[in-house]
């Protein structure tokens, strides 16, 4: 068989805990020269025939945000979806921060229910992905910021999430809060020894989750080997985006997939729309090189998410003219609902879910909702054809507003974040749109995708 039959073969398919890790996949996979497409939900005979012959097929949720009785009810029809294409590979994908609580997007309640669809005598557990600077040494996660690599309970931004704030940096111990599964540790040591039998006498020992060390190519090869090499008995992989950067080196090692040429961009645009639920300092900062660099940033008042249906209806309306009108006069509108950590909104917020009867889940829903509201408003009113969602969850609740139900990788960015071609029925068939993590880009992020994307 030859490398590009090969890569034309499904080799992998993935379920992801939201939309923006769920996108990141597609990209690895995708510029390696695996063709590679995501759904936004179940696709019919029709839709999923377009995509005949693709390497690797996806299914973005919005798992990560909520608790384990939505996951129980909502996520084994999708993995028996996915299970039934017959992949070699299954992939419940993470994020690369292991954003996870027993009552928040758990991993560990996941892990049993992927287990049930996929039966396995151990599931890997790779989570680091080093092209990303995320790194796993003896158990222990690390995640790099601007500021530097930080261990994931000391990582500035981490430790203070709001919603799953990372208080130990183990993954086995974080992930033992979650499930009762026996986990085992494939270290940096056993990487660089018998790999093969370390894993094998971990699991004749009874483990049933394999945390898998690495931080670099050298580590991402041999764990791509052993998840390759193991798929007709472990079919079934947890982690983050690093599932695919170490397939992809293993394959290239071995002559199973070619080294590609980089991916150009997609093209300057004049002007883009662009909405953003992120509170990350990451996120601050691109939100203050935007508004330099022609960009009209337009705050939306999240509080109105903790009140009645009209209220939050009025601030859309209101959001959105003041975004298209921005955009006649020649600036990129970008709606954000805060502008840094120590916005005045983020307590406005906090004081107005205090006193409402919203949760927090529901109304950071409502948030998300609204600003995918406000971003399909603003593209039929102005005409522009290029977006980015900013934040984990917002993309997941926004992309859901805009009736797409495809996405393919056009051009990268930084590694998790690229430029996409969207699909669906309606008015934004064809829109070119960037969905990023909070944590994610580089300071002119926002200008980048104006640009098109593309490698530098």
């Amino acid at each position: 068989m030859s490398s590009e039959d090969a890569a034309t073969q499904l080799r992998v398919v993935w379920l992801g805990d939201d939309f923006t890790g769920s996108s990141a996949v597609m990209e690895v996979l995708a510029f390696a020269g695996v063709p590679s497409v995501l759904f936004t939900e179940i696709p019919d005979a029709a839709l999923l025939a377009r995509f005949a012959g693709v390497g690797g097929i996806g299914l973005a949720t919005t798992a990560r945000s909520h608790d384990p009785a939505w996951m129980t009810a909502h996520l084994p029809p999708l993995l028996g979806w996915l299970d039934g294409l017959g992949a070699p590979l299954l992939h419940y994908k993470i994020c690369s921060t292991f954003d996870s609580a027993p009552t928040s997007g758990s991993i560990g309640r996941a892990l049993e229910l992927a287990l049930a669809v996929r039966p396995a005598p151990a599931v890997p557990l790779l989570t680091a992905a080093p092209a990303m600077r995320r790194y796993q040494a003896f158990g222990h996660l690390f995640a790099g910021s601007p500021d530097g690599v930080f261990r994931l309970d000391r990582h500035p931004v981490m430790m203070h999430h709001p919603v799953t704030p990372m208080t130990e940096s183990d993954l086995l111990r974080h992930l033992s809060a979650q499930t009762g599964l026996t986990g085992a540790l494939l270290d940096l040591e056993a990487l660089a020894g018998d790999a093969q039998g370390r894993m094998e006498a971990l699991i004749a020992a009874g483990a049933r989750v394999l945390s898998v060390d690495t931080i670099g190519p050298d580590t991402d090869a041999v764990a791509g080997r052993l998840i390759w090499q193991n798929r007709a008995r472990m079919g079934l992989v947890f982690g983050s985006q690093g599932v695919e950067y170490a397939l992809v080196r293993h394959w290239q090692e071995t002559g199973l997939l070619p080294a590609v040429p980089p991916v150009p961009s997609a093209g300057t645009v004049d002007r883009i729309a662009a909405v953003s639920g992120s509170v990350s300092p990451v996120t601050g900062r691109q939100l203050a090189w935007a508004g330099a660099h022609g960009f009209a940033l337009l705050p939306f008042d999240a509080a109105a998410a903790c009140g009645s249906d009209a209220a939050l209806a009025a601030e859309e309306t209101r959001a959105a003219a003041a975004a298209v009108e921005a955009a006649g006069r020649g600036l990129s509108p970008l709606v954000h609902s805060s502008a840094s950590l120590d916005d005045p909104a983020i307590g406005r917020f906090r004081a107005a879910l205090s006193g409402s009867t919203w949760s927090a889940e529901a109304a950071n829903r409502r948030i998300g909702e609204a600003l995918g509201r406000i971003l399909d408003s603003v593209l039929r009113q102005s005409g522009l054809r290029r977006a980015v969602i900013s934040g984990g969850d917002t993309s997941g609740h926004g992309m859901r507003q805009l009736g797409l139900q495809a996405l393919e990788a056009l051009a990268p960015t930084i590694p998790g974040a690229s430029l996409c071609r969207a699909h669906g029925p309606g008015a934004h068939d064809g829109l070119q749109i960037a969905l990023k993590g909070g944590q994610m880009g580089s300071e002119d992020y926002f200008g980048w995708i104006r640009d098109g994307g593309g490698a530098r």
